[in-house]
C-alpha cells in the first residue's frame, strides 16, 4: 500500500510531499511521493494530510474501560480500593473481554498501535483473545495480587505464577508475534516478597517476557513499602529483582537520588502517565531528570477511570506542558522529545525492535491523519501539530503489521457499533445507585 502526505518519519525527519510504501508486514519505502509513484505504480493508494508512525501506549488498563467516569475526584488509594478493584472483582469473562475490546478499539481509533496492558487477576484470556482478534500489537499480562486485595482478586502467589506460566505458553508470541507477555504484579503493596521474587524467576525462564508493574506513584505507597521493608519502593523492587532492561515501571513519581541512580544503572524503563498523575493528584514525575540520566522514558495513559481517555496525543501534550510548568522552563520536554517517548522509546520499553519510526525494513505500523479541524490550521510545523494540537479523532487510518484496522475513519477490524453497544449494557452493573 502507498500512503502519501506529509510524512513525519521520526522526531527529526519530515518529508513534506512524501510517501510510505508497505509490503506485507514491512515498510519498503520512505521518501518523496513522486519517487514512490514511479517505483510502486501498482500499489493500492491512500492520501492523508499527515502520515506518522503508530504510537505506543506503554501503560494502559484496557479492562478498566467500563469504569470510565465512575471514580472521579478521588485520591489514588481510595480510587483503587473502593472503586476500581471492586469493579474488576465483579467482572466475569464476557465483561472482561468486552471491556478489553472497548479499550483496544479506542486505541486503534486514536492512533495507538501498540499497548503494554496491565489486565486483571482473573479472565486474562479474554483480553488476550480480544487483542488478537482486533489486530492490535501488545504486551499483556495477568495481574498478581497475593496480599491486601479485595475478595475476588486475592490469589495465592504460587497459583498466580502458575497461571501466568500457562498464559505465557499460550500467548507469548501469539498472533504472528503481535502479542507478547509481561509478568504483571499490581504493585509492591499488594504482593509479597515471595510473589515478587517469583515474578523475576518466571520472566527469566522465558525469552522475551517482560515485567510490568506500578511503582512509587504516591507518597502513601512509598511510605507503606518503607514501613514493611525498611527501604524505598524502587530500592525494594531492585532488591527482589524487579529492575532491569526488561522491566517497565509505571509512574515513578516519588524517587530519591539513589533510586534514580538504580533506574539508570539497571536500564529500567520508566513509563510516564501525566494525565493520570494530575487527575489523581499523585505528583509530578521528574521526567527531565530521568532523561538526563539516560533512563528510557515511555508514555502511557493509565486507565480510563483515572484519565479518562486513552488518547495518546493528549498524553504527549500533557506530558510536555506539565514538565514546563513544573520546572518553570518553557524548553523542558520539547515536542521532539515527547514524540520519541510516544514512539521509539515506547517500542524499546515494550521490547519490540524495528518499531516506532517510519523506516525501510521496519514494521508496518502506520497512521494517517486529517488536519481539517480548525484547531489544526495552519500547520507550520507538522511535529508541533502532532504534539500540541492533534486529537485522537484526527486519526483516520490505522495500520498494524501491514493490516488495515481503520480506514477513512471507519473501523475495519471488528463491528465497532456492536462493541460499544454491548459495553454500554454491561457497564450498567457498575453504575452508581
Amino acid at each position: 500500500m502507498l500512503l502519501s502526505g506529509t510524512v513525519v518519519a521520526d522526531s527529526s525527519t519530515v518529508v513534506t510531499d512524501g510517501a510510505v510504501v508497505t509490503a506485507g508486514d514491512e515498510i519498503v519505502f520512505v521518501g518523496d511521493r513522486t519517487d514512490a509513484l514511479e517505483h510502486y505504480p501498482d500499489h493500492e493508494r491512500r492520501s492523508f494530510d499527515v502520515v506518522a508512525p503508530g504510537l505506543v501506549g506503554a501503560h494502559v488498563h484496557s479492562v478498566q474501560s467500563l469504569g470510565r467516569g465512575l471514580a472521579d475526584d478521588a485520591p489514588l488509594l481510595e480510587w483503587l480500593f473502593e472503586h476500581v478493584l471492586p469493579m474488576e472483582a465483579a467482572m466475569d469473562r464476557e465483561t472482561m473481554g468486552v471491556a478489553a475490546k472497548l479499550g483496544y478499539l479506542e486505541c486503534i481509533e486514536s492512533g495507538t498501535t501498540t499497548v503494554v496492558d496491565h489486565l486483571s487477576v482473573r479472565h486474562a484470556d479474554a483480553a488476550f483473545e480480544a487483542a488478537g482478534d482486533l489486530g492490535i500489537r501488545g504486551v499483556l499480562g495477568k495481574v498478581l495480587m497475593d496480599r491486601d486485595a479485595p475478595d475476588g482478586l486475592l490469589e495465592d502467589a504460587e497459583a498466580g505464577l502458575t497461571e501466568s506460566a500457562r498464559l505465557i505458553r499460550e500467548y507469548h508470541g501469539a498472533f504472528d508475534d503481535r502479542i507478547r507477555y509481561a509478568v504483571t504484579p499490581r504493585f509492591a503493596v499488594s504482593c509479597s516478597e515471595a510473589c515478587l521474587r517469583g515474578v523475576r524467576d518466571l520472566a527469566d525462564s522465558h525469552e522475551g517476557v517482560r515485567i510490568h508493574t506500578h511503582a512509587s506513584e504516591t507518597r502513601d505507597e512509598v511510605a507503606t513499602v518503607r514501613e514493611r521493608t525498611g527501604m524505598g519502593n524502587i530500592r525494594w523492587l531492585d532488591e527482589v529483582g524487579l529492575t532491569g532492561e526488561d522491566v517497565l515501571l509505571a509512574h515513578c513519581v516519588w524517587t530519591d537520588e539513589r533510586e534514580r541512580e538504580i533506574l539508570a544503572e539497571t536500564g529500567t524503563n520508566v513509563v510516564h502517565c501525566p494525565s493520570s498523575n494530575m487527575k489523581l493528584a499523585s505528583g509530578v514525575a521528574p521526567i527531565p531528570d530521568y532523561l538526563d540520566r539516560g533512563i528510557t522514558v515511555a508514555l502511557g495513559n493509565d486507565g480510563p477511570p483515572c484519565n479518562n481517555t486513552l488518547d495518546p496525543f493528549t498524553e504527549m501534550r500533557q506530558g510536555s506542558l506539565l514538565a514546563k510548568v513544573d520546572s518553570e522552563d518553557a524548553t523542558a520536554l520539547p515536542a521532539e522529545t515527547v514524540f520519541e517517548m510516544a514512539t521509539v522509546d515506547g517500542a524499546r520499553a515494550a521490547g519490540f525492535d524495528r518499531l516506532g519510526a517510519l523506516r525501510e525494513g521496519w514494521r508496518a505500523d502506520v497512521i494517517g491523519l486529517s488536519t481539517d479541524a480548525a484547531r489544526s490550521v495552519p500547520v507550520h510545523d507538522p511535529l508541533s501539530a502532532l504534539v500540541y494540537a492533534t486529537h485522537g479523532d484526527d486519526v483516520v487510518f490505522t495500520m498494524v503489521d501491514g493490516n488495515v484496522l481503520q480506514d477513512d475513519g471507519e473501523i475495519r477490524c471488528c463491528d465497532a457499533d456492536a462493541v460499544r453497544e454491548r459495553a454500554r449494557e454491561l457497564a450498567t452493573q457498575f453504575a452508581p445507585e
